[in-house]
């Protein structure tokens, strides 16, 4: 069975997980751990990163961070992971669903202000398969109307809207190490990306179950105590070697990535001109990262055929999100602004494609062809 995804490896991990474990500070924000994220404050340009167990709690890092409260309403698009909502529901807030913009899966930025009440708290963008949400957009709207803007990068390291990182945004923003996506740190991971300096003290405290550790090993204070809350936001050392042995090689992943991402577009070039498929929509301002190839089929029930089809080929293509709005937590937690157009629509028709970090040619080959060979 050729396999949806592979972890990215680079053979570069081990060294650097055992050099970790044979040190003396394995339990995070050691040397590899500072290195990590002086390379993402140096490469995105942020006032501060730090890096998670997963992106799932970096962003109820930043749902802590700016002060979410029971009532408050926060807009982001349906079709995103549970994460991007649980993060602000666990806080008491009400999530307010925008319909998406059918070419890029991502938010529409045209329908985010109409959505807008004297409770909205945040705007959440998220980057669907690393193609940049219309920011200059969305940030006009959140500074017009004093709304924090949190970015879902998850799936963004890598990619840029109008020449800048996604994560540099927003004031703050996420990235995942998930196993799934371009850079992992060992099957999970994330990292809280601060753009505001505003938040930068208190996000420490956070990170460190709510006290001042961090400043008791800078010598800013001689005992360290309780003085927030917070929780257990610190990756093992060992997470962190992990993912230094992909940032290491982070421009050949993603141009690799990008190699295979190009060769499926054109393969199935054909099939678009004769609209059998519709092939992924990257906007001229954006740059992206190669993190998923999809291909969006006529219908629900053309794309479940196709699925079957190419598993009865030994071939594991999937499909993506279920609507959050439509999932009995997104109807009790959350409800949907304006008129559902396209987020179930085109769910119903996306299809994602093998594609990991050193994909063989001849494994992409077969995709291909049996995709093709399913439309003639």
């Amino acid at each position: 069975m050729i396999p949806f995804n592979l972890p990215p490896h680079t053979g570069n991990e081990e060294k650097f997980v055992l050099e970790a474990m044979n040190s003396d500070k394995i339990s995070g924000d050691g040397k590899f751990g500072r290195m990590c994220q002086a390379w993402f404050e140096q490469r995105i340009g942020c006032a501060k990163a730090l890096l998670t167990p997963s992106c799932t709690q970096a962003l109820e890092m930043a749902a802590i961070l700016i002060d979410t409260q029971p009532g408050d309403e926060v807009i982001m698009p349906s079709y995103t992971f549970v994460s991007t909502a649980n993060a602000f529901v666990l806080r008491g807030a009400k999530i307010v669903f925008v319909d998406i913009r059918p070419d890029t899966m991502n938010i529409n930025e045209q329908l985010i202000e109409a959505a807008i009440t004297p409770k909205t708290k945040a705007i959440v963008p998220v980057h669907y398969a690393g193609v940049g949400c219309e920011m200059s957009v969305i940030m006009d709207i959140a500074e017009r109307h004093e709304l924090f803007v949190i970015e879902d990068a998850a799936q963004g390291m890598m990619s840029s809207y109008r020449g800048k990182a996604l994560g540099s945004f927003g004031h703050m923003a996420t990235y995942s190490f998930h196993e799934t996506k371009n850079f992992t740190s060992g099957g999970e991971g994330g990292l809280l990306l601060i753009n505001d300096e505003r938040f930068i003290h208190r996000a420490e405290i956070i990170r460190e179950k709510g006290t001042n550790r961090c400043q008791f090993f800078r010598g800013a204070v001689d005992k360290y105590s309780w003085v927030d809350l917070g929780s257990s936001y610190l990756p093992s050392e060992l997470q962190s070697a992990y993912l230094w042995g992909q940032l290491e090689l982070a421009d050949e992943i993603t141009l690799n990535r990008l190699e295979a991402w190009n060769l499926y577009r054109d393969a199935f070039a054909d099939l678009a001109s004769k609209r059998y498929i519709v092939l992924p929509s990257i906007p001229d301002n954006c740059k992206h990262n190669g993190h998923m190839f999809y291909l969006k089929c006529k219908d629900l029930d053309e794309r479940a055929k196709l699925l079957t089809h190419l598993k009865q080929n030994n071939i594991l293509a999937v499909f993506h999100y279920v609507p959050l709005h439509s999932a009995p937590a997104g109807k009790k937690f959350g409800r949907f602004h304006g008129e559902d157009e396209y987020t179930t629509y085109e769910s119903q028709r996306l299809a994602r494609l093998p594609l990991w970090y050193g994909i063989e040619a001849a494994v992409r080959q077969q995709v291909i062809d049996h995709v093709i060979e399913f439309y003639s």
